[in-house]
């Protein structure tokens, strides 16, 4: 069974960190769907081979706008452009994001700052701009903010990532009381595993231990993209319209297994901790010479 392919025909949706991993699954998810995509991140080439790759595979219309979340004039610069260019957005997918998986006593403040500030403070921002716009417009809308499962309950290892997707998620809930009865729907998603290689890269290096990984999930797999792209789809299109302040995990049942988080981590011996953070270093060098 499949959602009907106009489900959100005639809508604009904008994802931040949309050139990649989960957002581009959702992205192209949403142009088959029927929407107009905006993504955006702060590398400029990624972004355009990505929009060329998903209209060659989709068809549809993705518009891609270099921004740095972080930043509240390049946000409000982002937001002006696609009133601009598509009359306005109907979606704001809150999806970009960074982590660290580390000691935290190990953290630089350069580092805790850079989750905060892609996670928390970008996902405020964007939420703000777009929100703005809809209100004085009294025009509707809905953000759909990617959060984690660790988001209620914390994690060891990834606390910059836990406090800012808390953040996150509270920022969810409470607008959803405040701009609900003006027509504006947040919602979030807190996804278990799904293997994206940007992600898994900085997280999961060391192949010997997605057997773990696994074993966490009562469904003995982590999940797919189109899997996540669906609920996505579901929440941001009108079927969803009485569902407001909610947080959805889609985890294959980790959480309620008592997984969700990074406390394993503990058992980690001080040479995988430096190959993990060698691979990471490695990934993170390899992002910066695409900008």
């Amino acid at each position: 069974m499949s959602f009907s392919t106009d489900l959100l025909k005639g809508k604009t949706a904008l994802i931040t960190g949309g050139g990649t991993g989960l957002g581009r699954a959702m992205g192209e998810r949403f142009l088959e769907l029927g929407a107009t995509v905006i993504i955006c991140g702060r590398r400029q080439q990624v972004l355009d081979d990505a929009a060329r790759e998903m209209m060659a595979a989709c068809g549809g219309r993705v518009i891609a706008i270099p921004c740095d979340v972080r930043d509240p004039a390049a946000v409000d610069a982002l937001m002006e452009h696609a009133w601009a260019e598509c009359g306005g957005i109907d979606i704001l997918v809150n999806n970009a994001a960074g982590n660290i998986a580390s000691p935290t006593e190990r953290l630089s403040h350069r580092a805790v700052d850079a989750v905060l500030g892609i996670v928390l403070h970008g996902s405020f921002y964007c939420t703000l701009a777009a929100g703005k716009r809809w209100l004085a417009e009294g025009r509707k809308g809905k953000v759909l903010s990617i959060v984690t499962t660790y988001a209620e309950g914390g994690s060891a290892y990834v606390v910059p990532s836990a406090a800012a997707k808390a953040g996150v998620l509270a920022m969810t809930r409470s607008l959803a009381v405040e701009w609900g009865p003006r027509g504006i729907i947040c919602n979030a998603i807190a996804p278990g595993p799904f293997p994206t290689k940007g992600a898994w890269d900085r997280l999961l290096p060391d192949p010997s231990l997605l057997g773990e990984a696994i074993d966490r999930i009562p469904l003995r797999r982590p999940g797919e993209l189109i899997e996540l792209a669906n609920l996505a789809a579901f929440l941001v299109s009108d079927l969803s319209d009485y569902i407001n302040g909610e947080c959805i995990a889609i985890d294959g049942g980790e959480k309620l297994k008592g997984g969700g988080q990074f406390s394993w981590m503990g058992s980690l011996s001080k040479e995988q901790w430096e190959a993990l953070e060698q691979t990471a270093r490695g990934t993170t060098a390899r992002d910066k010479k695409q900008m």
